[in-house]
């Protein structure tokens, strides 16, 4: 078992590790000079790394490809506020010395319990159609299987074996609770929403060594792949009704909220809206959660920062049980007049004058930014004048 994970950088900063990973990723790139240098993207089951060879390339340009296991020393240290590993010696390991499971991440929840709780939901559904649509889905073992196994991304959330089921039993439980405070929307047809929304990751991605796209997932996407998922279980179901196959089609396609977000249509119906942002919602706070969990160990409430978020997350609860003696003070302003710079020729000259500015320059910056506005503030066409 390995006795360094990528979730222990903060442990090493700016020291030398030696440690197995996985290549999720590999390129050779040019220096500005033109020297190559080998980039590639390490993985474990805590996470990925990215890690740069700068020295020495010429031997380990064909010492391993993308998804070999890897032995590798090198530096810990941050980049950009990320954390990273400059890559000393490397080379491919033996399939003796692989334990899968160092490598890829699993949901610590009960699969099947998650399946059961799935089944549950479905089972409480009301309109006929839709729960004969998703019970035949959970039936087909060909589908069951990879949906208990499938991460639900590649990087950005639930990017675990499990992933998938753990994202929609939460994402139903959501659903569920968001419901009862709007009556307009449809439960059943959410929820069918829910199941299906990402149910094409079960072809789209493969998780064997690490999780990466298929052929088949990055020519079509999964979109594409449950729409055809779709429309062959809808073939076995005689009767099923034309509009609910059009609404079910839309909560697919759209459920990603944005055109730039991959999303050849925006959500034109209250469950579609809802899917989107629900989906979005626990898409995030696992992001979140996740990040949390793997910089638990870090003194500090700011994380590194979250690519898929674009921003630090600060973690409350270590922020809110911090003692006083150890909040770092934050530096006053020589003076409170923080809207110095900004303000108005009108209110200087108003000064000079001997008007009351009720002392701008030595109230508190919200009070003066207020008062500055009631005293610049432009008198209506019409209005009558003191």
């Amino acid at each position: 078992m390995k006795d360094f994970y990528i979730s222990d950088c903060a442990k090493v900063e700016n020291q030398t590790i030696t440690s197995l990973f996985v290549v999720a990723n590999k390129q050779v790139k040019a220096k500005k000079n033109g020297d190559l240098y080998l980039s590639v993207i390490l993985a474990d089951r805590s996470g990925q790394l990215q890690a740069n060879m700068w020295d020495n390339v010429a031997d380990a340009l064909d010492a391993f490809e993308q998804d070999d296991f890897v032995k590798c020393k090198g530096m810990i240290h941050r980049y950009n506020g990320r954390w990273q590993l400059t890559i000393h010696k490397v080379r491919k390991l033996g399939e003796q010395e692989i334990d899968y499971a160092d490598y890829i991440p699993k949901t610590s929840k009960d699969i099947e319990q998650l399946w059961r709780t799935l089944g549950e939901f479905v089972e409480s559904f009301e309109n006929p159609w839709l729960k004969s649509l998703l019970k035949n889905f959970m039936a087909d073992d060909a589908i069951a299987t990879p949906y208990k196994s499938a991460p639900a991304a590649k990087t950005l959330h639930h990017a675990f074996v499990g992933g998938l089921l753990d994202h929609v039993v939460s994402l139903f439980t959501v659903c569920d609770l968001a419901v009862r405070n709007y009556p307009q929307v449809n439960r059943d047809l959410l929820l069918t929403g829910a199941f299906l929304h990402d149910i094409g990751k079960i072809h789209e991605l493969t998780y064997q060594r690490s999780i990466a796209y298929t052929t088949k997932g990055q020519l079509l996407g999964h979109m594409i792949i449950e729409l055809e998922m779709l429309h062959e279980k809808l073939a076995h179901i005689a009767g099923f009704p034309d509009e609910l196959k059009i609404l079910i089609e839309h909560l697919i396609i759209s459920h990603h909220g944005q055109y730039e977000f991959g999303s050849p249509k925006l959500p034109m119906f209250p469950e579609a809206l809802m899917l989107h942002y629900l989906d979005d919602l626990d898409s995030k706070m696992e992001s979140m959660r996740a990040q949390f969990e793997r910089e638990g160990e870090v003194d500090s409430p700011w994380t590194s920062y979250n690519p898929s978020l674009q921003r630090p997350l600060l973690n409350t609860q270590k922020f809110l049980e911090k003692k006083p003696a150890e909040e770092t003070p934050v530096a006053k302003p020589e003076t409170d007049d923080l809207f110095a710079d900004a303000e108005p020729t009108a209110s200087r000259a108003a000064e000079a004058a001997g008007e009351n500015t009720h002392a701008i320059s030595s109230a508190p910056g919200l009070d003066a930014l207020q008062r500055k506005f009631a005293l610049n503030k432009p008198t209506p066409v019409g209005a009558k004048t003191e």
